[in-house]
């Protein structure tokens, strides 16, 4: 989740009226049947309405493009640029982000127009002041790969496809005198156009830039865009003033090509981008689009989809969880996008270019909600682009002093609380991804000894006092958890006093732990809490927690829990306090975060901090109460419907959840190197490994009834722990899992097959 302040727009309640109405023919009944790919089980429009957030478009796999459409609506729903509850597109844009809590992007929009029209987007529901159409979702039609809709305005058929660079548009025209495609600088999703630039090389190409400040204080995509046939003549537009001629540069600046067609007639685009010159994004039209067969990229973009969803081949009871399986798998892999050229050019963290065509540059790292199960689940799918993001995550702490905390298109938006790029390369290491330590154990000490956001307090009190900061507590969860994964790195490398250092630094979570009330809270002195406390409250960047309360955040200890067992009073009392989350109601205020969603009692697994909580039963010999819970969010908070998720994907992290759950397992610590099981949905399933091994799961008597595990055989072998360790599944092998409708009274009960935070 991110941090922002709620704005929904007014209309928002009407659109979600329209959701309903809309969710069967779009999520559900107009679907091609299935031919036998995988990519026939993804639908893109899942978790568009509610919160979700999620992209709707066309792009590939980690791909730098993400084209597709934006309402003219804004608002926090929007974050994206599309939202189920709407019928307004004001154009096609290159760039979007997926499940964010904040907007940006949307660069380099297009829109297809006949007729005179209004150079500007124009007001909702007055068509006349600008070039906006409304559309219906009858007409609209994703897929991996491919987008299309009817601009019911102009009658006009809008497709497109992309590479990993480039974006590939078909326009079916009515006949026409003045048939345009509009190029809008000016327009992006919630931030603003700094600098514009357009240029017509020649009757069929245009070249230019948009600069823009946002959550992405200085962001610079430029493109190169080619027409299948030549225009008749070229505009520019800024505040309302129309030049005749080839150039332009201001803040605001549009582009119009005039064309006449023939009814039915079809003008194809090429666009890339790139984000470090128009002669570069030429250079990824050229590398990647040499050619004007639409139906060819479309083919390839679905082919790039189903390898990449066949690393995990799966077997569901009912069609549904099919669905909702590949498209949460498809939704891990819209980002990290890449943020280079062909040439293996990109724009550092530091604003300078860099050339190294060595290694994949990346961008869009949420880490703070990604280094829970997205990256975790990387290193078993892909491994080799993880290498490529640990290599971008060291570049960015050499160009800015620290590892990324929240990186976009270059920028560091120092987004959300703690170092969470820490994790993320220790599990990197541990699971020995390729990469170079001694850089990576350079950058994450250095990260955790700065004095910024609270750590110079931390390393003096062991707390961050709460009348210093906000979200303190937060704060100093994530740090230990972080600080924990340094000092087993360390102690992997022989550096015993970084690792009595660091291991001292990770039980400072116990500091936040007050004794009277059973939970976190914010410390203000040695002897001293912040008053007035309520463990329901929350109070949305003005409490001691990030976008939740201290029942959410009293468990976000998985590095520890056993010490967090101890701190509640054993493993009887945590027990019963962790059956009280689910139950507990209660007002959290009204300033509570919006972000707080798919609430069970007080278990909000629409927000990353509770989404490990449900495992914890595996450590006090509770692995049945596991399956319980894990099999109720499941089925009642992901769905293969519009609002197919309880709250933002958060670039990839709810749907890492549901894939790694579905099959079974999850891992609680994020780098420890072990998978806590839960209760498998699947029937089978095959993990595809890098290195030409596979591991398999194959599930006996599992149904709805039938949620807990009886007995395992790993490899041919009783499997009594409820865990099991990530050099195992890469091993490759086989699991087998017997269900049941009761809960084992020996499966993963005894102690010595628990779980446990250390690894054994």
């Amino acid at each position: 989740m991110i941090k922002i302040k709620l704005e929904i727009c007014t209309g928002l309640m009407a659109g979600m009226m329209l959701l309903g109405a809309c969710q069967e023919n779009a999520a559900t009944g107009d679907r091609d049947v299935p031919t036998g790919s995988l990519t026939d089980y993804v639908d893109p429009f899942i978790g568009s309405g509610f919160h979700g957030h999620v992209f709707v478009g066309a792009n590939v796999p980690f791909g730098a493009v993400q084209l597709g459409p934006v309402n003219i609506t804004k608002g926090w729903d929007w974050c994206s640029g599309y939202h189920y509850s709407d019928s307004t597109i004001i154009g096609f844009s290159h760039t979007h982000l997926s499940g964010t809590g904040i907007g940006d992007l949307g660069d380099i929009l297009v829109m297809p127009a006949i007729g005179r029209v209004n150079i500007q987007k124009g007001e909702a529901e007055k068509p006349e002041t600008g070039y906006f159409s409304y559309f219906s979702h009858d007409r609209e039609k994703a897929k991996a790969g491919y987008y299309s809709v009817h601009l019911d305005r102009y009658d006009i058929e809008a497709e497109m496809t992309t590479t990993e660079r480039t974006g590939f548009h078909r326009y079916s025209f009515p006949a026409s005198q003045e048939a345009q495609l509009i190029f809008d600088l000016e327009e992006g999703i919630a931030d603003r156009s700094t600098e514009t630039y357009v240029e017509a090389l020649d009757e069929q190409t245009i070249v230019g830039y948009r600069y823009s400040a946002g959550w992405a204080r200085n962001q610079k995509v430029y493109f190169a865009a080619k027409f299948s046939k030549p225009f008749s003549s070229f505009d520019t537009h800024e505040d309302g003033q129309v030049v005749k001629g080839n150039s332009r540069k201001g803040k605001k600046v549009k582009a119009v090509a005039y064309f006449e067609t023939e009814e039915g007639e079809q003008i194809l685009l090429k666009v890339g981008i790139s984000p470090v010159s128009y002669e570069n994004a030429i250079k990824n039209l050229e590398a990647e689009l040499d050619h004007w067969d639409f139906d060819r990229v479309v083919a390839e973009a679905n082919n790039k989809w189903e390898k990449e969803l066949s690393r995990i081949q799966v077997d569901f009871t009912e069609p549904e969880q099919m669905r909702t399986f590949y498209t949460a798998l498809y939704h891990t892999m819209i980002a990290p996008s890449i943020f280079n050229d062909v040439n293996g050019a990109y724009r550092g963290a530091d604003g300078e270019v860099y050339e190294d065509d060595s290694f994949t540059n990346y961008t869009t790292f949420s880490l703070w909600d990604t280094y829970r199960a997205a990256h975790p689940l990387y290193t078993i799918t892909q491994r080799e682009r993880a290498a490529d993001m640990v290599q971008t995550m060291l570049n960015i702490f050499d160009q800015q002093g620290k590892l990324p905390v929240w990186h976009l298109m270059g920028n560091e938006t120092n987004t959300m609380v703690g170092y969470s790029a820490v994790p993320v390369l220790v599990d990197a290491y541990l699971k020995g991804i390729p990469l170079d330590k001694n850089r990576v154990y350079e950058a994450i000490k250095a990260t955790a000894m700065r004095d910024e956001g609270g750590l110079k307090s931390l390393k003096n009190l062991g707390y961050i006092p709460a009348d210093e900061d906000v979200e303190t507590v937060a704060s100093g969860l994530e740090y230990a958890l972080a600080d924990w994964s340094i000092a087993q790195m360390a102690k992997d490398m022989g550096k015993e006093d970084d690792y009595l250092y660091f291991m001292n630094r990770a039980d400072n979570y116990k500091n936040y732990f007050d004794q009277n009330t059973g939970f976190m809270r914010g410390r203000i002195g040695e002897n001293e809490w912040r008053t007035p406390f309520s463990p329901l409250v929350s109070r949305h960047m003005k409490d001691d927690f990030c976008e939740g309360n201290a029942w959410q955040y009293t468990w976000l200890v998985p590095h520890d829990v056993e010490g967090l067992m101890e701190l509640l009073g054993g493993e009887e009392a945590f027990i019963s306090k962790l059956d009280s989350l689910f139950i507990v109601e209660g007002d959290m205020g009204e300033e509570a975060s919006s972000d707080i969603t798919g609430l069970i009692g007080q278990y909000a697994h629409g927000n990353e901090p509770s989404h490990h909580i449900t495992y914890l039963y595996a450590y006090a010999g509770q692995p049945y109460k596991t399956a319980e819970k894990t099999r109720q969010i499941m089925s009642t908070l992901y769905s293969d419907q519009i609002d197919g998720l309880s709250g933002n994907e958060d670039v990839g992290q709810m749907s890492a959840w549901y894939v790694l759950s579905a099959l079974g397992f999850y891992p609680v610590n994020p780098a420890n190197g072990t998978y806590v099981f839960g209760s498998p949905l699947v029937n089978s399933a095959k993990i595809n490994l890098e290195n030409n091994r596979t591991f398999e799961i194959l599930v006996q008597n599992n149904s709805p009834q039938n949620i807990y595990v009886q007995e395992m055989n790993l490899n041919g072998n009783p499997y009594t722990k409820n865990y099991f360790h990530h050099a195992d599944l890469m091993k490759g092998g086989k699991l087998e899992i017997v269900m049941g409708p009761e809960p084992s009274t020996r499966w993963g009960v005894e102690v010595a097959d628990r779980a446990r935070s250390v690894i054994q």
